[in-house]
């Protein structure tokens, strides 16, 4: 008899995924039918045209196929060759071979330099594990923490829905702590410790907390202040935290400031708080999503659990081999000097100047729709807009009408979590400028009909 639902285990029929939910599908469907969809339901900057990074792409190439290092002389600029040739020395056996369960040392030893010059704090490479994307990185986090049903993880709502459908498959407990969008989406300690004494009263053990910076899909930043008192909030009530900084390279407002919170807590000397932390090529403005390339760093944390979590790695024995070669090239850029650097600078500024751009013209369209609202988009790559809904109408509903109307695919606020008695949407920043101009004015006719 073949495979049926109810054979499935329950987490697995459970956990939700709304960025590529029933909504993407019927787009999908409709574009198999020859309509015009625009795709802003997800952080895929190159699906959307952007263009990857020469540098990051040619270094690839050359690891693909050594042989061009010497007979593409003419090609590629001396720097690339360099560094494609030190990448396979260091890997041993080129990218169609495993590396060791944390990831090739040369890319560890680069990451740890990296976060050395963002932060100006010491970093170990051995505490630093590559993966397939930042999500591999959290899922392993959130696996650690997690040993029992009682255990829970606090999220912000809003939240970026991987964290939610991750504990959902550990069979752990969501905590939700809310954002406060009259304030931009500031974190409150009030919040913070309501949410955790509701939790103690359930009779949930919470083990850690999980921060998105700069914020997914609030397009928030937190300050200096909101880092410290998170970092205060962990280690009065022994929790972990999950620092998602996926986003730190895409900063939009003059005056807000990414800062990590390794960094944080090295200038509060705080050592008995246990941090993941976590970074991607896949976003910033690199794109590189498919390439599925990032790591995760781990402070406070004793040898014998360390042990654990190269264990878990290895089960899964490497990251693949491509995903890490981006992440030295998102680490390690070309410096002055080098014959890449130019064209390098030239083509990060032209994409986060133009993330700049599209960040205002987001937030001022939306906010000029009668019956739509929208903070500042301050940050990452999204746009987290509240919506007044005709009596009866839900969020999924709007969100379907939208897009078999206009073709634009974005994702109900209720797949990431919104204060009760509110509506939102979710959309990304990343059609180009003129595409996305259309989409907030086909949103803007769409919605003055559906209300």
């Amino acid at each position: 008899m073949a495979i049926r639902i109810d054979d499935l285990g329950k987490a697995v029929v459970e956990a939700q995924y709304a960025v590529r939910g029933p909504i993407v599908a019927r787009a999908q469907e409709l574009e198999r039918q020859g309509r015009e969809i625009v795709y802003c339901n997800i952080g895929n900057p190159q699906a959307l045209k952007q263009k990857p990074l020469t540098y990051l792409r040619q270094v690839l190439a050359l690891c693909e196929y050594p042989r061009l290092i010497e007979e593409g002389a003419s090609l590629f600029p001396r720097d690339v060759r360099e560094t494609a040739k030190a990448l396979l020395e260091g890997s041993k056996h080129g990218l169609g071979a495993y590396s060791e369960s944390k990831g090739i040392r040369m890319i560890r030893d680069a990451i740890a330099d990296f976060i050395r010059d963002r932060d100006g704090i010491d970093a170990d490479p051995d505490r630093i594990f590559l993966t397939d994307g930042a999500s591999k990185g959290a899922q392993s986090a959130l696996q650690i923490l997690i040993a029992d049903p009682r255990d829970g993880i606090m999220v912000p709502i809003p939240q970026y829905p991987l964290y939610s459908a991750t504990i959902t498959l550990m069979e752990g407990r969501q905590v939700s702590y809310y954002m406060d969008e009259d304030q931009d989406w500031r974190l409150s300690r009030a919040k913070l410790d309501e949410a955790l004494e509701q939790a103690k009263k359930e009779g949930t053990r919470v083990k850690g907390i999980v921060v998105i910076n700069p914020g997914n899909p609030t397009g928030s930043v937190l300050d200096e202040q909101n880092v410290d008192m998170i970092i205060d909030f962990a280690r009065e009530n022994n929790v972990a935290i999950l620092a998602d900084e996926v986003y730190q390279e895409n900063i939009y407002v003059q005056g807000a400031k990414f800062f990590s919170f390794a960094k944080a807590m090295a200038r509060k000397s705080v050592t008995d708080v246990s941090l993941f932390s976590f970074h991607s090529c896949s976003k910033g403005f690199l794109g590189e999503c498919g390439h599925r390339g990032g790591y995760f760093e781990i402070r406070n944390i004793p040898e014998d659990v360390a042990e654990q979590i190269l264990k878990l790695q290895s089960i899964s024995l490497c990251s693949n081999l491509a995903g890490q070669i981006a992440t030295y090239c998102m680490v390690r850029p070309p410096r002055p000097g080098d014959e890449s650097h130019q064209l390098y600078v030239q083509e990060r500024e032209g994409i986060l100047s133009a993330l700049r751009e599209r960040a205002g013209i987001i937030a001022e369209g939306l906010n000029a729709i009668p019956g739509i609202t929208s903070n500042t988009v301050a940050g990452a790559m999204y746009a987290f807009p509240r919506i007044t809904l005709p009596p009866g109408k839900t969020d999924s509903q709007y969100c379907m009408a939208l897009l078999e109307e206009t073709g634009v695919c974005v994702v109900p606020g209720s797949g990431f979590g919104q204060l009760p008695g509110t509506a939102h949407f979710r959309t990304t920043l990343l059609p180009p400028t003129e595409k996305l101009r259309e989409v907030v004015e086909k949103i803007g006719k769409f919605h003055a009909s559906y209300r």
